[in-house]
């Protein structure tokens, strides 16, 4: 039985992930992408571009809101992010879609991490920390509610407007009142939480010292190395769906007044609309993973969504739509059953003064892998169809996840 309370905080941790999730062009970037005449190799190059800029500045932008100060942190990459919209919506070529692209990166430099670790530091404060699992998984929820409702208006929108630009445009909305919401936090929360007197914000020297004492501690490498190969993987493949939808889509008898276009967009909505709850329930009954401390969730998980992936790329190889979508929403499901695990254990295994910096390494280590995994994807798929890429992928990281632990189990380090 959780001992939480649903405070004015547990509020304002749901507001920031439903709000932060109404990217109501999620669900159309792939299809934004293609309409614009890129190939899948350049599409695969701008992933890689967003990823490469989230390496170069995530270990600092995480030592950064430890030293000096999270909510401005999460200020900052807010600020990133419509200006990127602005980009977006502004784009005529693949320069300027580059653009907008390295900004959503930098954002995401200067956010990932940050929001888990005042998550974690707050259950701390308040006494809380032994329902981590459950209070994370039902804060993740209301994010995936955010995609859910995001997708169903995008779909809204482009099957009246008939077209994808005007979607960055109301992506700015939701995200100016994630200002706000921040800014409301309490101010103990801008830095790491600390028992007895209140206590000056850390250097930027003992911050990484203590990082990297972290880093070293055995157990702790294994499970950044399990969450983010499932992480990279779902996000280097999660907008090709979208092909897959719109595929879909096509064999509806629905809709035959309007454009393929127009259609689509519904279907589209439609579909993530149901994906996304999915996700939100898979998030919100996580914790009854973590009960079981013999149950090896991380391993298990992972081998299952890469073999959902194998399945899913068959499947669209033979044009089998349906149960390519059907497989391909069990990858989804299957990441966020686990992130609330792993974010969990990880903030067990480490110091609170440097949890959002070890959860920065682990994001740096998860868009390392996306940065490759995109680019491969795209050039794969270029060169002969998606199924076939997707099935190579996932073929690929299963024989290297089967090495890894190999490796451990050779050194006797502990598995996960």
């Amino acid at each position: 039985m959780s001992s939480y309370q649903k405070d004015r905080q547990y509020y304002h941790f749901c507001a920031y992930g439903f709000l932060k999730n109404l990217r109501f062009f999620d669900a159309f970037l792939l299809l934004f992408f293609l309409e614009n005449g890129l190939y899948y190799t350049q599409i695969g190059l701008l992933y890689s571009a967003r990823e490469i800029a989230i390496n170069v500045l995530e270990i600092p932008s995480g030592l950064f809101a430890d030293a000096w100060g999270r909510k401005y942190s999460l200020v900052l990459a807010f600020a990133l992010y419509i200006f990127a919209f602005g980009f977006f919506y502004l784009a005529t070529n693949f320069y300027h879609l580059l653009a907008a692209v390295l900004l959503m990166g930098i954002g995401d430099a200067f956010r990932s991490g940050t929001h888990k670790g005042m998550i974690m530091d707050y259950l701390r404060a308040k006494g809380w920390s032994q329902d981590k699992v459950s209070y994370y998984g039902a804060t993740r929820a209301w994010s995936q509610k955010g995609s859910a409702i995001s997708a169903l208006m995008a779909g809204l929108l482009v099957l009246y407007s008939g077209e994808y630009r005007s979607i960055y445009l109301l992506s700015i909305i939701p995200y100016l009142g994630n200002f706000i919401n921040i800014l409301a936090y309490p101010q103990f929360l801008n830095k790491p939480y600390q028992k007895g007197p209140t206590k000056q914000l850390p250097s930027l020297k003992r911050v990484f010292q203590s990082f990297v004492k972290a880093i070293r501690q055995r157990g702790v490498r294994p499970i950044i190395n399990s969450a983010a190969l499932h992480s990279a993987y779902l996000k280097s493949i999660k907008d090709y769906i979208q092909s897959v939808m719109v595929a879909i889509s096509l064999t509806l008898p629905i809709l035959t007044d309007h454009p393929d276009k127009e259609k689509s967009g519904l279907v589209i909505g439609i579909l993530y609309f149901v994906i996304f709850i999915l996700n939100s329930q898979a998030s919100r009954y996580a914790y009854l993973l973590a009960k079981d401390p013999k149950l090896k969730t991380a391993h298990i998980t992972l081998l299952l969504g890469l073999g959902m992936g194998v399945i899913s790329g068959w499947m669209i190889y033979f044009e089998l739509w349906w149960l390519a979508c059907l497989f391909f929403v069990f990858i989804f499901v299957i990441e966020n059953l686990r992130k609330p695990v792993l974010t969990a254990m990880l903030a067990e295994k480490v110091p609170e003064q440097v949890l959002t910096s070890v959860l920065s390494s682990q994001s740096f280590y998860k868009t390392f892998l996306v940065s490759s995994l995109s680019l491969s994807f795209g050039i794969i798929a270029d060169a002969s169809n998606i199924g076939f890429a997707l099935v190579i992928i996932s073929v690929s990281l299963l024989v290297f996840h089967s090495l890894a632990i190999g490796a451990r189990f050779t050194r006797k380090e502990p598995q996960i």
